[in-house]
């Protein structure tokens, strides 16, 4: 079997037929290895994205750790400088380069490159970690669209950002801390997501994607499927199955599954009912 060979050209035209247009916010997910042979790897397909969206729009990928670098052995602190991403050669190559913002949330910091990338960063790591005024959240209120690049909707970040809005019992509101090093040097405690014991039936099984179908555009660029949608139409699928279950699986209100407890596990310093800080937070002053 050939393997693709993808030109920047390839991919450009690919994103304009997917309805990527100058302008817009898009969130990306992706499997470099899905595309095929990408003449100029990684940086070619990030520029390709800049080029279709232009510095008038936001492109916005995970650059998250997943916890590794508090792993036996593991540096023990996330450096939005240093700190590589496990999420794949596309996003860890991103992160990396010029005029890309990164934030300080310590196991899933986002980054973002166009007009509101400092705006969806700066302030992540005093907010909830996926909620209304994470990255996400933000993307999601300024009406957003997400491309997956051979990848499914199980990789679809975004469906946390509707547990989390939607307040998903199975997910911890800032309740780990981990070592964080800050641009200048200093040395804080950064709060997460407490995550959950177990996996979701629904967001983690990639049970909704059937619910996309109509929703969505797909595309083919060399060997990858590329879905791209808007992310207030998976909020609507998302959202109507954590309220009313699927499957035989219960809707969230009726789910035993709570957030793990681990050495990091710490209490909350979220307010929810003022869905704020609480005033004596760390994270004021970074």
């Amino acid at each position: 079997m050939t393997t693709p060979y993808v030109t920047h050209t390839d991919l450009v035209d690919g994103f304009h037929r997917l309805g990527l247009v100058p302008g817009m916010r898009v969130m990306v997910h992706s499997a470099l290895s899905t595309l095929g042979y990408v003449e100029g790897g990684p940086t070619a397909i990030i520029s390709a994205l800049m080029e279709t969206l232009t510095p008038e729009g936001t492109l916005l990928m995970p650059s998250f750790n997943h916890g590794a670098p508090f792993a036996p052995g593991a540096p023990g602190y996330y450096h939005p400088r240093e700190t590589a991403t496990t999420n794949g050669a596309i996003p860890d190559h991103f992160w990396r380069m010029d005029g890309v913002q990164r934030s300080l949330n310590p196991t899933h910091p986002f980054a973002a490159w166009g007009r509101d990338a400092e705006r969806y960063t700066r302030l992540h790591h005093r907010t909830l970690t996926m909620g209304p005024d994470s990255p996400l959240g933000l993307l999601h209120q300024d009406d957003g669209a997400c491309l997956l690049v051979g990848v499914d909707y199980r990789s679809n970040t975004f469906h946390h950002h509707v547990e989390m809005s939607t307040g998903a019992p199975c997910l911890g509101q800032r309740t780990e801390a981990y070592p964080v090093v800050l641009p200048d040097g200093r040395r804080v405690m950064g709060r997460t997501w407490g995550w959950r014991q177990q996996a979701c039936p629904f967001t983690d099984s990639n049970r909704y994607a059937d619910e996309m179908v109509p929703l969505q555009r797909t595309s083919k660029i060399g060997g990858s499927e590329v879905t791209f949608y808007r992310l207030k139409d998976c909020y609507s699928v998302v959202a109507d199955i954590l309220e009313h279950g699927k499957d035989g699986f219960p809707p969230c209100r009726g789910c035993p599954i709570r957030p793990r407890h681990v050495a990091e596990t710490v209490p909350s310093d979220w307010d929810a009912e003022q869905a704020a800080l609480r005033p004596d937070s760390d994270a004021l002053t970074y």
